[in-house]
């Protein structure tokens, strides 16, 4: 059975005690966690008096905002340097329509307003990273992580361990869905169960493999009951537990996970005492040539692309191919038209060699070029001096070149 972390476990922690008393309005308001044993006043007012650092305001921090912000936390704070895109609307329930265009953190921050007023929201419109995660974390009592990157996992992590703050984690993938509780005073830190990540590209994101609309609101209601859970000192939180989700089989499977004393960061002897280069531990560098290993990868620009279509289909110019990695759902939203299929498994096999001309020149393009440039590096790798990449990719031609065409 998992630990109950009372109150004197997040009093330690530096989860505030309970604020002062409610006002009529406020107890109205939350009469029904008030009449909860569990809650009480006194539980409602230590939600009040809580600060929740919520980093990623996109599917998964939509819920937990929401729900956070209903419950009476008293402090939301905010972590994303993005803008709202249309592509968000079908699971970042935090935003509408009429914020296309704006800052997350400015959307999530209205939305907050409009559920709960009484909540104070302080908006952090900047990547996190290794120069300012710990100021960030340390000022609130616990993080949610939103996040879909593994650097930023393995910051946000790190960072808690430092601080001694509770980090209460998913991720999610098509139907798929896990979340725990990672607390190294108490039970496993996220590098205990990972303690490596995956190589660059073998697990796609959301944005390259898709996600169920409503397995978000799933993941984040979780989070937000493990948060409060943590805050008001009740019940068995998700601490050495990893709860996984099928939404396709509609199953819930708990594993149990350990402290690993070997940890570099929470074990007997830690290794990592400080926040070091995450993209750089991740494996993810600058792009670059793996003949020299400093020179950028050729690009090409989406414009000049449009160049040679136009003259290969007036008959002029010299031969090239365009080859294009995305599985066969990316291409059913949007093509570029003129491109053979290779897909990225057959770069790394190195069975794409036999399929592209060895004859003329070869551009390879995916939805916004990281992909593409993996298979122009292994490419290059292998003799053929004369690949490059679709700088910016689909997304690229559909801004600069084709506006009417769909993006994803």
């Amino acid at each position: 059975m998992a630990p109950v972390l009372g109150p004197a476990a997040l009093i330690d922690a530096g989860v505030p005690t309970a604020s002062p008393s409610l006002t009529p309005a406020e107890t109205s308001r939350y009469a029904r966690h008030i009449l909860i044993p569990e809650v009480g006043l006194e539980g409602q007012r230590r939600l009040r008096s809580a600060r929740v650092l919520v980093v990623g305001a996109g599917g998964l921090g939509s819920p937990a905002l929401l729900y956070l912000a209903a419950a009476g936390v008293g402090t939301l704070g905010i972590v994303d340097d993005d803008v709202v895109d249309v592509t968000n609307l079908q699971r970042q329930v935090v935003h509408g329509v009429d914020d296309v265009g704006a800052a997350k953190t400015s959307s999530a921050a209205r939305t907050v307003a409009a559920i709960n007023p009484g909540v104070e929201v302080v908006e952090h419109r900047l990547r996190i990273d290794s120069d300012n995660a710990l100021d960030l974390v340390s000022g609130y009592d616990l993080v949610v992580d939103g996040t879909d990157n593994f650097p930023t996992r393995y910051l946000l992590n790190d960072a808690c361990v430092l601080t001694g703050k509770p980090h209460v984690w998913a991720s999610i993938y098509r139907f798929d869905g896990q979340v725990s509780v990672w607390w190294a005073q108490h039970g496993p830190c996220y590098r205990c169960v990972f303690p490596e990540p995956p190589a660059p590209g073998l697990v796609p994101s959301c944005a390259e493999g898709g996600v169920l609309g409503v397995l978000p609101a799933a993941m984040g209601s979780v989070q937000s009951t493990e948060a409060i859970k943590l805050l008001l000192g009740i019940g068995e939180p998700l601490v050495g537990r990893l709860l996984v989700h099928d939404a396709l089989r509609q199953t819930w499977d708990t594993l149990t996970v350990r402290k690993d004393p070997g940890c570099p960061v929470c074990g007997e002897h830690p290794t990592i005492t400080e926040l070091v280069d995450y993209r750089d531990f991740c494996g993810m560098p600058s792009v670059t040539d793996a003949g020299s290993g400093t020179d950028v990868v050729p690009t090409v620009s989406v414009r000049e692309l449009r160049d040679l279509l136009r003259a290969r289909e007036a008959g002029d110019g010299e031969p090239w191919t365009l080859v294009d990695v995305r599985g066969p759902e990316e291409r059913s939203i949007v093509s570029i038209p003129g491109a053979d299929v290779v897909l990225m498994d057959e770069f790394r096999s190195g069975a794409a060699l036999s399929k592209i001309p060895a004859d003329r020149p070869v551009i390879v393009h995916c939805k916004s070029g990281a992909r593409s440039a993996e298979a122009v590096r292994l490419l290059r790798a292998s003799g053929r001096t004369d690949a490059r990449n679709l700088e910016g990719g689909v997304l690229a031609w559909v801004a600069e070149v084709d506006p009417s065409l769909p993006t994803y």
